[in-house]
C-alpha cells in the first residue's frame, strides 16, 4: 500500500487548494493554441474575427497574453487531454476552473478542429462536482467503434479519475452527441480505490491484436496496466515500477518505429515525473521498450526526458487515425502544460492564470548512436500561421559583440539559424522590455543547449526554481548546431539538432518593446542560415457549445 501523500509533492492536491473562476475563455492557437470562452462572467478582450489574417495583436490585450498558445481568456487552466478525431474533427479537452481563485476543482473544457491549427470553443463538456464524486481530473476520450460500453456503436466514452475526501477513483462518462457534453454513467466509480493515495490519470486505448481495451494508470512510483472488455470492468494485468522520479503523473503508452521502419516498431511509456534527484525539475519522462499486452518491459537503456526544459508537463501524444498504419507509427502529435508547479500559481498575468500549452508537435523515435529516442519539433501545421521569412545577414560574432535584430509588433516569431564556433558559446537574447531578457543558447565547449530567465522581467519576484538554468547535451553535426527557436509573447520554445533535443520555458516581460539580439561570448561565433518568420494570431471561431 502506498503511504498518504501530501500534494506540497504532488501536483492536483495543490490545484485542490488553488484554482477557480467565472469567465469566457480564448484559446489561441499555432497548432494547436485555441481560444476558448465560457459564458458569462467578467468582461472578456476583443479577439481577431474570424477573417483575420494579421500578425498585429488585437487591442486591449495584456502583455502577457499569447498569441499563437492556448491559453485561456480568464480563470484556470491545466492538464491536457488527449485529443481524438470523429468524422473529420479533432475533439481537444483540458482542464479547467471557472471558479478561479475564490473556489477549486477542475471541470473538462472543449474545443474542436479541422486542422489542429483553427479551433472553435465548444465550452465545459464535463461538469465538475457534478456526480458526488468530486471533481474531473485527467483521464482519455474514446470512441467506442464497436459499442462495446453498451452504449451504441461510436459512443464516446471519457474514464477520468475523480476525487473525494481524499480517496481517487476511476469514473466513466458517456457522450451521445459526438463528445460535445458527456453524462455521469450510473454505475460510478467503474474502478473502486483498492486502498492506495495515490491512483489517478487513466490513459485507455484499444488493443487491435488483442481484441480489448488497455489502461495505464499513475500508482504513485508505478504504472499500473489493467485490460477490459467493455470499459466498464476492469482487471489488473501488471505494473512497471520507477525510482527517483517522485510521484508519477499523466502517463502515456504507444508503439512507434524506429527511424520509420516498420520492421523495427517499440512503445514509448511516458509520464509526468520529478527529475529532481538528477538536477532537473518536474517534467516528461519516458522509456522504450516492448508490450506484450500485458506487461511494459524497458529495454534497460534507463529513462529519458521528453522536453529539458521547466515548463513542459502532463504531456499527451496521439497519431492521426486517417493515416496509413506505417506513417501512424513513423510520427504523432504530442502537446504538453507548459508550466511548472514550483510556481503555477504565480505567473504575473491578471486576467488567467495557469500557463498556456506547448505548440503541438511533431514526434518520432530515432537511433541515436544506439539508444531509441523521442525527437520533437513543431508540427507541419504552424507553417500555416508563417509569414514572409526575413533572412539575416550572416554574422561572426566576437567575445561581447552582438547584433540587433527587429521582431514583429505580435511578439510572435520564428528564429531559424545555424552556428559553429570552436569552443565559443551563442546567446540568443529575448528582449521582453525595460531592459529584460531571456537566454536562449548553445555552449560548444560544455557542447550542450540551454535556457535561462534569471534576467527576466519577474525573476525577482519568481522562487529560485524559475531562476535556474535548464540545459541539455546536444552533439554538433559537423561542428554546427542548428537550433529553430519558436517566440510568443509568454513563452519561448527551443528544438535543437533537428529536434534531439526540446526545452520549453515560460518568461515574461513589461510592456517595452520587444527585440532579439544575438550575442557572442569567450570564443568567436559564426551565425549563418539564420532566418526570423512572423507568427499571425490565430483567430478563433465560436463554436456550439451545445447543452
Amino acid at each position: 500500500m502506498h503511504t498518504q501523500n501530501t500534494r506540497s509533492a504532488s501536483p492536483r492536491r495543490r490545484l485542490l487548494v488553488v484554482v477557480a473562476a467565472a469567465a469566457a475563455a480564448i484559446v489561441l492557437v499555432a497548432a494547436i493554441a485555441v481560444a476558448l470562452s465560457e459564458r458569462g462572467g467578467t468582461d472578456a478582450a476583443p479577439s481577431p474575427s474570424a477573417t483575420t489574417d494579421a500578425f498585429e495583436r488585437p487591442a486591449g490585450w495584456s502583455a502577457h497574453r499569447p498569441s499563437v498558445h492556448l491559453t485561456p481568456e480568464a480563470n484556470w487552466m491545466n492538464d491536457p487531454q488527449k485529443p481524438f478525431l470523429l468524422d473529420g474533427v479533432w475533439h481537444y479537452y483540458y482542464l479547467y476552473n471557472a471558479d478561479y481563485p475564490d473556489g477549486n476543482g477542475t471541470a473538462w473544457y472543449h474545443a474542436t478542429s479541422t486542422d489542429l491549427v483553427h479551433w472553435k470553443d465548444e465550452g465545459v463538456a464535463i461538469d465538475k462536482y457534478a456526480n458526488g464524486l468530486g471533481d474531473i481530473w485527467t483521464g482519455t476520450a474514446v470512441v467506442d467503434e464497436k459499442g462495446t460500453a453498451g452504449f451504441g456503436e461510436g459512443a464516446v466514452i471519457a474514464l477520468v479519475t475523480q476525487q473525494v475526501d481524499g480517496v481517487q477513483r476511476q469514473s466513466l462518462f458517456v457522450s451521445r452527441d459526438g463528445g460535445y457534453r458527456f453524462e455521469s454513467f450510473e454505475g460510478n466509480p467503474v474502478m473502486e480505490n483498492p486502498g492506495v493515495a495515490d491512483w489517478r490519470d487513466p490513459r485507455v486505448f484499444w488493443d487491435d491484436a488483442a481484441g480489448r481495451w488497455v489502461m495505464a494508470l499513475a500508482e504513485h512510483d508505478r504504472i499500473g496496466f489493467y485490460t477490459s472488455p467493455n470499459l466498464r470492468d476492469w482487471t489488473y494485468s501488471s505494473d512497471f515500477v520507477t525510482t527517483d522520479l517522485g510521484v508519477l503523473e499523466c502517463p502515456d503508452l504507444f508503439p512507434m518505429a524506429v527511424d520509420g521502419d516498420p520492421d523495427d516498431v517499440r512503445w514509448v511509456l511516458v509520464a509526468g515525473a520529478n527529475g529532481a534527484v538528477e538536477g532537473m525539475t518536474t517534467g516528461t519522462a519516458y522509456w522504450v521498450g516492448e508490450w506484450d499486452g500485458e506487461r511494459f518491459t524497458a529495454d534497460g537503456s534507463g529513462h529519458q526526458w521528453l522536453d529539458h526544459g521547466p515548463d513542459y508537463y502532463a504531456a499527451v501524444t496521439w497519431d492521426d487515425p486517417r493515416r496509413d498504419e506505417h506513417d501512424r507509427l513513423a510520427s504523432r502529435y504530442g502537446i504538453g502544460w507548459m508550466n511548472n508547479w514550483a510556481y503555477a500559481g504565480g505567473f504575473p498575468t491578471e486576467d488567467w492564470h495557469g500557463g498556456s500549452d506547448s505548440l503541438v508537435r511533431k514526434i518520432t523515435l530515432s537511433d541515436d548512436e544506439g539508444r531509441a529516442t523521442l525527437h520533437s519539433v513543431p508540427a507541419p501545421e504552424l507553417e500555416s500561421l508563417e509569414g514572409e521569412a526575413e533572412n539575416l545577414d550572416d554574422a561572426r560574432l566576437g567575445d561581447g559583440e552582438a547584433v540587433d535584430v527587429a521582431v514583429p509588433a505580435s511578439g510572435a516569431y520564428r528564429l531559424r539559424l545555424d552556428a559553429a564556433s570552436p569552443a565559443g558559446e551563442l546567446r540568443v537574447k529575448v528582449l521582453t522590455g525595460d531592459g529584460s531578457f531571456a537566454t536562449v543558447g548553445y555552449d560548444f565547449e560544455a557542447r550542450s543547449v540551454f535556457v535561462a530567465r534569471d534576467a527576466d522581467a519577474v525573476s525577482d519576484t519568481m522562487p529560485e526554481a524559475y531562476r535556474e538554468v535548464r540545459t541539455a547535451a546536444v552533439e554538433p553535426v559537423d561542428g554546427r548546431i542548428a537550433l529553430d527557436i519558436v517566440v510568443d509573447a509568454s513563452s519561448i520554445e527551443v528544438f535543437a539538432g533537428g529536434g534531439r533535443a526540446a526545452l520549453t520555458m515560460a518568461t515574461f516581460g513589461t510592456t517595452g518593446v520587444r527585440g532579439l539580439q544575438l550575442e557572442g561570448s569567450r570564443d568567436e561565433v559564426a551565425v549563418t542560415g539564420a532566418s526570423l518568420t512572423p507568427l499571425r494570431v490565430a483567430p478563433v471561431e465560436r463554436g456550439s457549445a451545445r447543452g
